[in-house]
């Protein structure tokens, strides 16, 4: 088993590596700014603005959104309590950082799990929608790489726990 594990990391390291090193100055200033569409403040901000002046019924999908980005982030916290993983620029030499470097521990990726528990309230209100917000929230995902925050399994386990937020939340309104 721990063959296995060690040669998942070691993948999963390489992942990581492969998306850090495509600097360029056109994807550092897209990945700087998309990586923002997950943070606390536009997430917040879009699903309460959206829930009070949107028009009937997308201001309905908007309070799924913001009740499901308040539940995702329960596990988040627990996690990232009980799993103390740090991030990867503070453990892998030769990494790519973003300016303002956050130092919180890693797992899982809170931006991803935002940005996934917000949308998919949307994609399963709209299919078509999911033509251009899946890829947004897989950016969002890639930027946080990208920017030497998280390793590809902090991004996979945040768009589980957003994702299967955004669901619960569909069931229980």
């Amino acid at each position: 088993m721990s063959r296995v594990v060690t040669w998942l990391q070691y993948r999963e390291v390489e992942m990581f590596r492969w998306v850090n090193k495509r600097q360029h100055v056109l994807t550092d200033w897209l990945m700087n700014r998309i990586t923002h569409m997950g943070g606390a403040t536009l997430t917040i901000l879009f699903t309460l603005g959206m829930s009070i002046f949107g028009p009937s019924p997308w201001n309905e999908v908007a309070m799924q959104s913001f009740l499901a980005l308040t539940l995702s982030h329960v596990p988040v916290h627990i996690m990232k309590k009980k799993y103390p993983r740090l991030r990867p620029y503070l453990v892998l030499p030769h990494i790519n950082i973003c300016k303002k470097p956050l130092t919180d521990h890693s797992f899982p990726s809170g931006h991803t799990t935002a940005i996934f528990a917000v949308i998919i309230p949307f994609v399963l209100a709209s299919p078509l929608l999911g033509l251009m917000l899946l890829p947004l929230a897989l950016f969002v995902a890639v930027s946080r790489m990208y920017l030497g925050l998280h390793y590809p399994s902090d991004c996979a386990a945040g768009a589980i726990i957003g994702t299967v937020s955004a669901i619960l939340t569909g069931f229980l309104i």
